[in-house]
């Protein structure tokens, strides 16, 4: 299963309520409930934070 590439320029990710959504407002995924929602954006956010880290550091 290949996962869906989400552009750098989307991060962070915002909650609202229990969609997940970049931060221009776009839906991403839809949770079962708000702390739900909240995780799933904070490992995204934390996934990005590492790539970007990972691309300049030597």
């Amino acid at each position: 299963m290949t996962k869906p590439a989400i552009p750098a320029n989307d991060f962070p990710v915002e909650v609202e309520k229990t969609t997940v959504k970049t931060n221009t407002g776009k839906p991403l995924a839809e949770a079962e409930s708000e702390p739900v929602a909240e995780e799933i954006a904070d490992r995204l956010n934390e996934q990005a934070y590492r790539e970007e880290h990972e691309r300049w550091s030597p």
